[in-house]
């Protein structure tokens, strides 16, 4: 089997690749053309191709598309507004779409995010699993939930329409070297302050490596296809405890500054409440004062890998100790 990773040289990409190369597969990793290819730890692997294209350039992308068997999509444009997003990630989303149609290429893993859950309408306390309703208004929600619901659908559409074998992953927030904070803990001031807001709701984490080994396990599973994944690694932490264990490991340690969650909920719906029957909703609010985004991020959830764990035998591999000690070089 050839497999070709878009956005392989991307935080997540990287493992992906490695994760692919490790399990014997033939490689053709796409990286952006402005990429560093000297920071790239598997360039020298004798599986791997390695080819530097525009995604948004569909010509190419069809050429890449020769001789693969498996496409792992993870791709995505991050810098610009809102629409710009969207719809950068739309395009390069159907140009990869039309070149496997036109190479004949079937079989797509794809990568969405825990953002398309509609949190705001789901109770406090409910365990959120891939059967969790979809946000029903994503224009309320920020620039990437409103990216990912938008590309699942197009993904979705385009399997219904021509026989595409998919697989969808849907990663919580992924944490590793470089990349230990998330905004489920709150807001980062500067480097050493943090205002966490909240302290006692669970952060649906997944170790990079984890993750990169939970969306390879798809390439040879046949009752992956049709099917969808969150990808969460065992026992949660709350956000009090992932601030501990990563204070515990870091020398310049943070100021932290913790807000109470309902405070802050009960603020952004009153803001929000003000803007929209007041205002008209003229106000381009910051995520923290915005009802939706808020509950996406701090209220009180469970989250639940079952269906990964009984449909694919996936097990994280590595705990949240060992995950951050491997992350700040300690391991």
């Amino acid at each position: 089997m050839t497999v070709l990773v878009t956005g392989a040289s991307g935080f997540l990409g990287k493992y992906v690749v490695a994760e692919v190369l490790r399990l014997g597969y033939q490689t053709k990793a796409v990286i952006r053309p402005s990429s560093n290819e000297k920071l790239l730890p598997w360039l020298a692997h004798p599986q791997l191709e390695l080819v530097s294209l525009d995604l948004q350039d569909s010509a190419s992308i069809t050429e890449a598309m020769q001789g693969i068997d498996t496409v792992i999509h993870l791709a995505a444009v991050k810098t610009g507004d809102c629409d710009t997003l969207v719809r950068g990630n739309l395009k390069i989303t159907e140009n990869i779409l039309h070149a496997m149609k036109a190479s004949n290429v079937d079989r797509l893993v794809a990568i969405s995010s825990f953002s398309v859950f509609n949190y705001l309408n789901i109770p406090a306390g409910t365990t959120i699993d891939e059967n969790s309703p979809l946000e029903s208004r994503p224009k309320n929600r920020d620039a990437y939930a409103q990216m990912k619901l938008s590309q699942e659908e197009l993904i979705r559409n385009f399997e219904k329409n021509h026989n595409l074998q998919v697989t969808y992953f849907r990663p919580g927030a992924i944490y590793g070297k470089d990349n230990l904070w998330t905004a489920r803990l709150g807001v980062k001031v500067k480097q050493n302050i943090w205002i966490r807001i909240g302290s006692s709701a669970q952060i649906p984490l997944t170790y990079v490596e984890n993750c990169a080994e939970a969306i390879v396990k798809a390439l040879g599973s046949d009752t992956a296809i049709g099917e969808t994944f969150n990808i969460v690694d065992d026992i949660p932490p709350t956000q009090q405890t992932y601030t501990q264990e990563l204070i515990k490991r870091i020398e310049s340690k943070p100021t932290i500054i913790p807000v109470s969650w309902s405070v802050i909920n009960s603020l952004a719906t009153i803001i929000w409440w003000q803007n929209t029957k007041l205002l008209g909703g003229k106000l381009k609010l910051p995520n923290i004062a915005v009802p939706a985004t808020l509950h996406a991020r701090f209220q009180h959830f469970r989250y639940s890998n079952n269906h990964l764990k009984e449909l694919l035998g996936w097990t994280p591999k590595y705990s949240l100790g060992v995950a951050l000690d491997k992350s700040i070089g300690k391991n």
